[in-house]
């Protein structure tokens, strides 16, 4: 995730939920409500639609859940149990999480012997001995059913567990290789051949959660990499392009089909994933001349799906963004697009302060997705970190949860936006 520094809800719909915070689900009302139990998978992409098995509609309407810090499980768990976060988000309609990972967490599963390391080891690890310590018993005494010897993998499948008991699709996300904060151009991790992210543990990493997720019943998809992005340093700086990208997705994607072929797929652009405009239009992938092929993807073509990210918080103008979402990508919906795809809104946010979510960003964003039945994700459902970039209980401003993840950090927000978002994003 990254900062840079339609409209809105109609008036019925803020009567009909008026002083309703938790809504009935919205995917109990929506796409295609076929004979077959959910998840009724695998998912495959039909033009700029993900279907299901029986041919019905799936659209993402989610939240950023982070698993790739320090600790490098998911967050929020020394505040609230599984059970209840996962609760939380079901009330407004939500029907995926985006769940973030490491490449850390593989690479030290295999310099163990093939096992995962445990959670006392893992808090040390991540917080120092007092704090780690701590925080882990904050931890098993809201989800005491782990123990100190419990592993990460197994957090994870508790989570991933839960969110298919309450019919919450997953998305896998490799956000970055080193378990820390995202993203920079000088962490080391921006792009293939820095000095953190090396393509041979990337590719074993991403196979590795591919088959480890074929446990998760709710597992749908999975990324390729978060926000490619131009080193300010070091040896892949040279090589940041389009052509380098679309070798290693090339690869990724091979990976991750070849361990578990029903995912979807998700590819990410250049520029901190914010445009993907080359591979829609079929333009000259640069500094070379190869082209998008889906001759590429040989075996699963119809399992390719893009994302991109906008953080344009301070644009002034509705219309503007409208075409920036449509020219960096939702390109890919049109009928005259070159190569049509599922496109995602995968990250996207802003402060939950009292009057950010009623300015142009937000409410276009808002009516932008409901108005072209266009899945996202929203960054973010912290409400605050078990520790980022050196500050340990770190309180995240952008956070749907307040810091305790107890209740909802801006209720106004969720009442008359988020909700009414959900439901038209959903419906048909």
């Amino acid at each position: 995730m990254v900062r840079f520094g339609f409209s809105f809800v109609l008036a019925a719909a803020a009567a009909l939920l008026a002083g309703v915070v938790s809504a009935a689900p919205a995917s109990e009302l929506v796409q295609g409500q076929g004979a077959a139990a959910w998840p009724n998978g695998p998912l495959r992409t039909d033009g700029r639609w993900m279907k299901d098995a029986s041919g019905n509609t799936v659209t993402y309407a989610g939240a950023n859940w982070p698993g790739h810090g320090e600790i490098m499980i998911p967050e929020g768990l020394q505040y609230q149990s599984i059970k209840y976060i996962v609760t939380k988000l079901k009330s407004v309609g939500f029907n995926a999480i985006r769940l973030t990972y490491a490449i850390q967490m593989i690479d030290e599963i295999y310099d163990n012997g093939g096992v995962d390391i445990p959670l006392d080891k893992a808090f040390v690890q991540g917080l120092g001995q007092a704090n780690g310590t701590r925080l882990l018993a904050q931890f098993l005494s809201k989800n005491p059913q782990f123990t100190a010897k419990s592993t990460r993998l197994q957090v994870f499948d508790a989570v991933a567990a839960e969110l298919a008991k309450q019919q919450m699709y997953v998305h896998l996300d490799n956000h970055i290789s080193t378990g820390k904060w995202c993203c920079g151009s000088s962490d080391d991790n921006a792009f293939w051949g820095d000095l953190a992210f090396h393509p041979g543990n990337w590719t074993r990493g991403l196979a590795y959660m591919a088959a480890h997720g074929k446990a998760w019943p709710a597992l749908m998809s999975s990324a390729l990499r978060n926000e490619p992005r131009e080193p300010s340093s070091g040896p892949a700086k040279a090589n940041y392009n389009w052509e380098t990208l679309y070798k290693y997705a090339k690869q990724g994607a091979a990976a991750i089909n070849k361990a578990n072929p029903n995912l979807l797929i998700f590819i990410s652009g250049l520029n901190y994933d914010t445009f993907v405009t080359p591979i829609v239009r079929g333009q000259a992938l640069s500094p070379g001349q190869t082209r998008f092929a889906r001759s590429d993807f040989a075996g699963f073509e119809n399992k390719l799906v893009l994302e991109i990210h906008n953080y344009d918080n301070n644009q002034g103008s509705c219309s503007a963004l409208r075409n920036n979402l449509y020219n960096n990508g939702f390109e890919a919906h049109s009928d005259s697009a070159v190569n049509k795809f599922p496109v995602l809104l995968t990250e996207y946010g802003f402060a939950m302060d009292a009057t950010t979510w009623q300015r142009v960003y937000a409410t276009c964003i808002a009516q932008f997705t409901a108005d072209n039945k266009a899945g996202f994700f929203i960054w973010v459902i912290v409400g605050s970190y078990y520790t980022r970039s050196g500050t340990q209980d770190f309180d995240e401003a952008w956070g749907v949860l307040n810091h305790d993840w107890s209740d909802w950090r801006n209720p106004s927000y969720v009442q008359n936006q988020l909700i009414p978002q959900i439901r038209g994003t959903l419906s048909q």
